[in-house]
């Protein structure tokens, strides 16, 4: 819109700090858990105590949720007419809204509904994030900018939990009051950054055509192993913790605003760690660390553990999911400018191949062995290991793998 002032990076980068490329970004990524977390953490006892789902019902659920991510690669079309800052907020809107009505639609099929249209929002909105975040944050800077934006969301995520959990019992709050108010302020917000902020030239102009590149194939493995992992995470792990162990809403609610003051803590030490070791070490570390919480989530199924163990498993996998920025550097320093935001949705669709279909078989899965649900995660995580370890020690254009000929400048 011409109203609207465009300038480029390096102008924006002379504004007020407030109005500056980063803090679009930070404010973005605080007004997202506004409404995508508040639906997580109500989600499993929303499900569980009004809509009567099982097992099977959320593995449907979620891969339904799953499907716009595999679509991501959308995003390659609406960009050649609409700018990905512009549509990053029409999205979050979108995601606000939908997080809005959630309990307006209490059954199966209401809810495969406003999941799906959330979704969308969510999925396209974090595809040109992470595009704007590698376009827009120095090489250099990058870990440690992305660990105070990861601090920034969790922060966000705190205030909106220790709401949750101050207000349900003390107000008695409903479901409904609590979805419209956290869906509300992640709209409004994203309207403000709207008028707000000046549209930002991205350096480099963005190929708005579907990019494969050979060379970036290990970035594509690591980010499908990183989709199918994650999901039985997301998935399976708060539903146990309601399903076996019978936590109500605010006991779930205490349980992520520990989650989030934990990242707060942590993710901008990670970025500076990310940065000191290299991505290749702290990407083993984190698998290392996941396969050992797998196994652990299966021992509480196989040998009896009780809940503080299920809980202190919940908060320590959240930290080293943390780590996970380390993928988008590993990224950003092999490659070609132009190829940042197509190959953004390339990798969000490929991160989201097996979520179509795997909450949905892993959900009867569920019903039968749940010990066998995260000894497949287990087993993906040593996968993922395997694969980090192909990272050269400083990854660059050329030297993208330890396979690569020559060495790097």
């Amino acid at each position: 819109m011409r109203f609207i002032k465009t300038m480029t990076i390096a102008e924006g980068r002379k504004l007020p700090f407030y109005q500056r490329p980063i803090a679009l970004l930070v404010v973005l990524a605080a007004a997202l858990p506004l409404a995508f977390s508040v639906w997580s953490v109500l989600l499993d006892n929303f499900v569980i105590g009004i809509a009567d789902f099982d097992g099977s019902d959320i593995g449907w659920l979620h891969t339904v949720r799953e499907i716009p991510g595999f679509l991501a690669v959308g995003v390659i079309a609406i960009i050649v007419f609409m700018r990905e800052q512009i549509l990053g907020i029409v999205m979050m809107v979108a995601l606000g809204l939908a997080v809005m009505v959630t309990a307006w639609f209490p059954s199966f099929q209401g809810l495969l509904v406003t999941t799906m249209l959330g979704s969308f929002g969510f999925h396209y909105y974090q595809t040109v994030n992470q595009s704007l975040q590698l376009q827009w944050i120095d090489k250099d800077k990058a870990p440690q900018v992305l660990g105070w934006i990861v601090a920034a969301g969790s922060a966000a995520s705190l205030v909106a939990y220790g709401l949750i959990i101050l207000g349900w019992k003390a107000f008695d709050l409903s479901y409904n009051f609590i979805y419209l108010v956290g869906g509300g302020a992640t709209a409004v917000i994203a309207v403000i950054c709207f008028f707000a902020y000046p549209q930002f030239e991205s350096p480099t102009p963005q190929h708005t055509k579907m990019i494969f590149r050979k060379r970036y194939w290990l970035y594509y493995a690591l980010q499908f192993m990183s989709g199918a992992r994650r999901q039985i995470f997301v998935v399976f792990a708060a539903f146990m913790m309601v399903e076996r162990f019978g936590f109500e809403v605010q006991e779930i609610t205490a349980l992520f605003i520990i989650n989030f003051i934990a990242n707060m803590m942590f993710a901008p030490v990670m970025g500076y760690v990310v940065q000191r070791v290299g991505e290749r070490n702290a990407l083993m570390f984190e698998y290392i660390g996941l396969i050992l919480v797998f196994l652990a989530y299966g021992g509480i199924f196989y040998f009896g553990w009780g809940v503080v163990l299920a809980a202190a498993l919940y908060v320590i996998d959240h930290l080293f999911f943390a780590l996970a920025f380390a993928l988008k550097t590993y990224f950003q320093k092999i490659a070609a400018p132009e190829d940042i935001a197509p190959t953004a949705a390339v990798s969000f669709t490929i991160n989201h191949i097996a979520a179509v279909f795997l909450p949905a078989l892993l959900g009867y899965l569920w019903l039968t062995s749940p010990m066998a649900v995260f000894g497949l995660a287990a087993s993906m995580a040593a996968g993922s290991l395997v694969l980090a370890m192909m990272i050269p020690r400083h990854p660059c254009m050329g030297h993208e793998t330890i396979f690569a000929k020559g060495v790097p400048a």
